[in-house]
């Protein structure tokens, strides 16, 4: 039952939680990038390209960021969308003779395809003097049907997103 109750509970939080990641030039000094500015926000419904900009200001001011105009260091889009994803949820039962956690033989399986509505931000941040892009975050989750509770999946992914933003110079 222990081992039941650990391994739900682990799955739970996996479905929960934002797939990020993010990409950057690494040749880019971003020590030399103070200011930003919004170039575009995209999103499927007119309310989204507020929550997308406020979420992201926060973060970038966090990180010592400040919002400027058009000869802002870096400069910003943001695209989000949504899509619905087909997800498989199979149950076993009827299991045949056997003890403990071994072999149990064969019973009925059935399984279940629902669509899982998925939201995916992509953040581009690029270097407004020469035009090239230096880094990219791209967030990932399940939609519900609450608002709130997407804004505040929104904020979370975001946060996740700049979580090692500035990214280190390499070599």
């Amino acid at each position: 039952m222990k081992r039941t109750f650990i391994t739900l509970f682990a799955t739970a939080a996996l479905l929960f939680a934002a797939k990020v990641t993010t990409d950057y030039d690494h040749k880019a000094d971003f020590t030399r990038y103070h200011t930003y500015t919004w170039m575009k926000a995209e999103a499927g419904s007119p309310l989204w390209p507020d929550r997308i900009k406020n979420a992201v200001n926060a973060e970038l001011s966090k990180k010592g960021l400040t919002q400027g105009g058009a000869e802002s260091d870096l400069s910003l889009t943001a695209f989000g969308s949504s899509h619905n994803q087909p997800r498989l949820t199979t149950f076993y039962n009827g299991f045949g003779p056997g003890w403990g956690w071994g072999w149990h033989g064969f019973g009925d399986t059935i399984t279940y395809v629902d669509e899982e509505p998925v939201g995916t931000l992509v953040l581009d941040m690029f270097d407004t003097h020469d035009k090239k892009l230096v880094w990219r975050g791209v967030a990932t989750d399940s939609l519900s049907d609450n608002p709130d509770k997407n804004e505040k999946k929104l904020e979370h992914g975001v946060a996740d997103m700049f979580g090692h933003f500035p990214p280190k110079p390499r070599g």
